[in-house]
This record gives structure tokens, C-alpha cells and sequence, in this order.
């Protein structure tokens, strides 16, 4: 023990002596030696830096913590009187309230101040957890700095926004999510900044814009040119509006107000040119300025004779193009009746082929049809307001040949008797192509099931046909009024424990198993749950 001691008492002495004869080289040199990534900076960098404030696993020691940072030390410094310290704490300490210790008031000047080389080995070999929110790994202190380089949960701003973003994620927000991104026009191929989108969609000279008069889709560039010679809805002034006549009207409707008003605008334009003999304004007057027209009020007599015939010829000329247009609008109506009469038995086409195509289609279901019930939440309101809801599907077959049937889906009101808030599904059978090659009435299994879109758990009911019911004759009209199903097939809660409704729409199945065979059918299959009724 003794010798122990000595040996400690001989090093105390001799790191004693080393500071008093070389303060600073010394110092320097122990410090460099053990330096660690993590206290690397420049000295500008370091004057206000204190401890380290990361989080260790397990928590930190008292020992090592800094008693003016209450932090880790960082660049631990030892005292003569046997204090740790951070090497910046403990300088800007004494620089600020005096040359003293801060824990026992001993006098103390920075040049007492030696390097605890121990104390930042142990330090530097503490675990720490990564401070980067959402990672988890663990590295000694020493590691710390590397690590959160190349962590892909650190942070780093956007060079755009200057927003925090992850690494790992910069590239995706520059180019997908940054509001400040630059982003190219599809209508114009001009580059502008995300968050302006909105600006230049009002300026794009190529983007859609519509006619605010006869709602006509076209690029801006084009709008006004349209509004001013073609749009046959935008409000014009009257042909003769010079001469008197303040009528306005769509561009459409001029060439008839032009026919119907003939002698009103032949009135307007003599009595104009009345006015004008009686004043001595020549023809060139209609376009000249006022001072102009002034000095001509005081030509000749014989001037203005010639120019009232002048425009005695301009008036024969503008009845002449009246004709001419007249004629052009009678040829223009009769070809306009003769393409709505062809439209119109294109369209009755369209809806036969259309129709045709439907019953195909439905004729290649095989007995299994899924319908798309969509916009089912505004059944819902409507069903909550009180309102009948009343859904009937397409119709469909159970086979090539087979009989055709189609669902019937009631929302009954929150008010009604014995089935309020209830799903009702019944089955109809209707006029098909193949009825007369059948046996009626239609016998067979039919399974009715609401799918879950989410785990696979639907709801299913199973029903035997009943022969002797209406509802299985063959139909006399279009479709059998009277259907078979279930009135409370399930309950509209249901709709919110399982994911019965997706994208607003859910999905009915119903399975038909017609049976041909003219004897009675064995029992063996049941219906499951409530008992099928009309």
C-alpha cells in the first residue's frame, strides 16, 4: 500500500511539475492524445460549447457529470482542490465571477487547470442512444458523431424550404413534397414554383379555361378572340347600333333580329342620313373626328348630293347582304333540323346496342352476380331522414340457357314496424330470353350474402325456393312484382363492426342454383338465420 502511494504521490508530483514549466504544450499535448471525434471543432466553435446533453443507457454517474452544465463533462479538467469540470464551463466560470472554484470558493485560475485524461476515457465509453427521433440503436459516446452522420433518421434542412427532413427522405421531398420545388406547366411547359400553382393556372395562356357564356372548353390564349367573333351566346350590339338602334342580344339571335327588324333599321338610317343633308356632313364624316366633321359642315351643296348618293348605295348594298344572309339562315335551319332528326336515331341506336351488350353480359354470369351498390352513404342520409330507399339491381342469368333474376334492396326507415334500421333483400324473377325453353316455376337454391371487403367475413343466408308462391312463376311483365328474400336480412350497425361498405359502395352476391329435375327436391338444406319471406 505504501509503495502505492508513493507511486501516486511521485506521478501527482510530476504532472505537478509538468504544468508549472510547461503550462500550455503539455496540456495541449495530453489533451490531443485523447481527443475524440465528438469534441472535435474548431476553437471558434468551442467557446460557449458545455456538456454533453445526449441521453446514456444506463443514466450517467454523479461523478461524471459537470456541476455548472449539470451535464456530461465534455473536455474534462481537474482542479487542484480535485473538481471536474468542462474545460468551457470551468474557463468562462472563472473569466465571469472571479478566479475561484465554484463548488468550495478555493482560489483557482485557468492555468491550475489540468486535464482529466481518465475521466474522458470512461466518459467517451459510455452507451448512448441516438438522439435522432424514431431510431433505437445504441454506440459508445465516442461513436456518437459518426453514427448520426450516417443515421437515416437524422435530420437535415430542405435546400429549398428549409424545412426538417430525414435524410433518407430528402430526395422524395424535393422532388414530390416540398411546396418551394420547381415543377413544369403540362399545358404551357413553363417551370414555376409549386406553392404558386394557383397563380400561374391564372395567367397560363395554354391552360383550360371555359366560355362563361356557352360554357365552352378552350386554352386562355384563344378566350377572347372566341368571345368576340365566334361565341354565338355572348351579348353583341345591334348590326345598326350607329345609326340607332340599341338592341343587344347573343350572336345567335342577331341575324334574326337583323331579318325581323329590317324596315326599323332602314328608318334609323334615313332619318340618320337626313340629319346629316340637313347638317352638310359628308360620308367621310361617319369616320372622321369631331373637327373634322366640323369643317365639312361647310362644304358645298353639289359634295354633299354626291355622298347622300354614296350612302343611298351603301344602304341598297347592306339590304342586298340582308337577303343573302336571310337565305344562308333558312339553309342553315333546315340542315340543323336534319342532323338533330339523324342525332336522335343515332342515339335510340346507341341505346339499343347498349342494351344488347347489357343482356349478354348479363347472360355470361352463370348464376353467381356481385352487385356494386355505390354512393351508399347518401342512401344512408336519405334512410336516416326518413326517406324509402328502394335499390333494385341488373338483371342477370343463371345460366346460357337459364332464368333471369335481379336483386331488390330496401333501407328500412329508423320508424318502420318490426324491421326499423333493417337491410331488406329480396330476389325477383324477370322476362327472359330463354323462358320458353324452362321449366316453371323456378326451383332451385338461391345464396344471398352482404361481402366483408376487409377480412372475408360475410354475412350469408341460404333459401330453398318455394313453387307454389308467386314469386317463382313465370313473369307476365317485365318483372315479377312479387319478390322472395328476407326482411331483415342485417341490421345497418352491422355495416360499422365489419367493413361491409368500402369506397362508399357495398358489395351484394347472390348465387342461384336452379334445379331442372320436375320431382321434389330432398330436404337437406336450411335456410341460416331468419326465415325468407315475401
Amino acid at each position: 500500500m505504501a509503495c502505492c502511494e508513493s507511486a501516486d504521490s511521485s506521478k501527482g508530483s510530476l504532472e505537478s511539475d509538468c504544468h508549472a514549466e510547461f503550462p500550455n504544450s503539455c496540456a495541449a499535448a495530453m489533451e490531443k492524445e485523447y481527443l475524440s471525434p465528438t469534441e472535435t471543432s474548431t476553437p471558434s466553435l468551442q467557446v460557449d460549447i458545455q456538456g454533453y446533453d445526449v441521453e446514456f443507457d444506463p443514466p450517467l454517474e454523479s461523478k461524471y457529470e459537470c456541476p455548472i452544465c449539470l451535464m456530461a463533462l465534455r473536455c474534462a479538467v481537474q482542479t487542484p482542490c480535485g473538481h471536474r469540470f468542462c474545460r468551457n464551463c470551468i474557463e468562462k466560470s472563472i473569466r465571469d465571477t472571479g478566479q475561484k472554484c465554484p463548488v468550495d470558493n478555493e482560489r483557482l485560475v485557468e492555468e491550475q487547470l489540468f486535464p482529466d485524461n481518465f475521466a474522458k476515457r470512461e466518459i467517451l465509453s459510455l452507451t448512448v442512444r441516438c438522439p435522432n427521433n424514431g431510431c433505437r440503436d445504441k454506440m459508445e459516446l465516442r461513436h456518437l458523431d459518426n453514427h448520426v452522420a450516417e443515421c437515416k433518421f437524422s435530420t437535415v434542412p430542405c435546400p429549398q424550404c428549409q424545412e426538417s427532413v430525414r435524410k433518407s427522405q430528402l430526395e422524395e421531398h424535393t422532388q414530390e413534397q416540398c411546396l418551394r420545388r420547381t415543377v413544369t406547366c403540362p399545358d404551357c411547359l413553363q417551370p414555376y414554383v409549386f406553392e404558386e400553382s394557383k397563380v400561374h393556372e391564372m395567367i397560363c395562356p395554354f391552360a383550360n379555361v371555359v366560355c362563361q357564356f356557352c360554357n365552352l372548353e378552350l386554352i386562355r390564349d384563344q378566350l377572347e378572340s372566341h368571345r368576340n367573333t365566334d361565341c354565338l351566346k355572348a351579348p353583341v350590339d345591334c348590326t345598326f347600333s350607329f345609326f340607332g338602334c340599341g338592341e343587344k342580344m347573343q350572336r345567335n339571335d342577331l341575324a334574326q333580329h337583323m331579318l325581323e327588324f329590317t324596315g326599323m333599321h332602314m328608318r334609323y338610317m334615313a332619318e340618320y342620313l337626313r340629319r346629316q343633308s340637313l347638317n352638310g356632313c359628308t360620308s367621310s364624316g361617319l369616320e372622321s373626328s369631331p373637327e373634322q366633321r366640323g369643317a365639312a359642315r361647310g362644304g358645298d351643296p353639289c359634295q354633299c348630293a354626291q355622298e347622300l348618293k354614296n350612302m343611298s348605295e351603301t344602304v341598297k348594298f347592306l339590304e342586298g347582304r340582308l337577303v343573302l344572309q336571310d337565305q344562308q339562315l333558312r339553309e342553315l335551319t333546315i340542315h340543323n333540323d336534319t342532323q338533330t332528326g339523324q342525332l336522335a336515331e343515332m342515339r335510340r341506336k346507341l341505346g339499343s346496342v347498349e342494351g344488347t351488350v347489357r343482356e349478354l353480359e348479363s347472360q355470361q354470369c352463370q348464376g353467381i352476380y356481385v352487385w356494386r351498390v355505390e354512393g351508399f352513404s347518401a342512401h344512408l342520409r336519405s334512410q336516416e331522414a326518413g326517406q324509402a330507399v328502394v335499390l333494385h339491381s341488373p338483371g342477370f342469368y343463371t345460366g346460357r340457357p337459364g332464368y333471369k333474376l335481379c336483386l331488390r334492396l330496401h333501407l328500412q326507415t329508423p320508424s318502420a314496424p318490426r324491421c326499423a334500421n333493417y337491410i331488406s333483400l329480396f330476389v325477383h324473377t324477370m322476362q327472359g330470353e330463354f323462358d320458353s325453353q324452362l321449366s316453371w316455376p323456378f326451383q332451385g337454391t338461391i345464396r344471398l350474402a352482404i361481402l366483408d371487403q376487409a377480412e372475408g367475413q360475410h354475412h350469408v343466408e341460404v333459401m330453398d325456393t318455394k313453387p307454389d308462391l308467386q314469386a317463382f312463376q313465370r313473369p307476365t311483365t317485365h318483372k315479377n312484382s312479387k319478390g322472395f328474400g328476407y326482411v331483415t336480412f342485417l341490421h345497418l350497425t352491422m355495416l360499422q363492426q365489419r367493413q361491409f361498405v368500402r369506397d362508399d359502395t357495398m358489395l351484394v352476391r347472390c348465387e342461384a342454383m336452379p334445379r331442372f329435375d320436375p320431382y321434389p327436391r330432398r330436404e337437406g338444406v336450411q335456410p341460416r338465420g331468419p326465415e325468407p319471406s315475401l
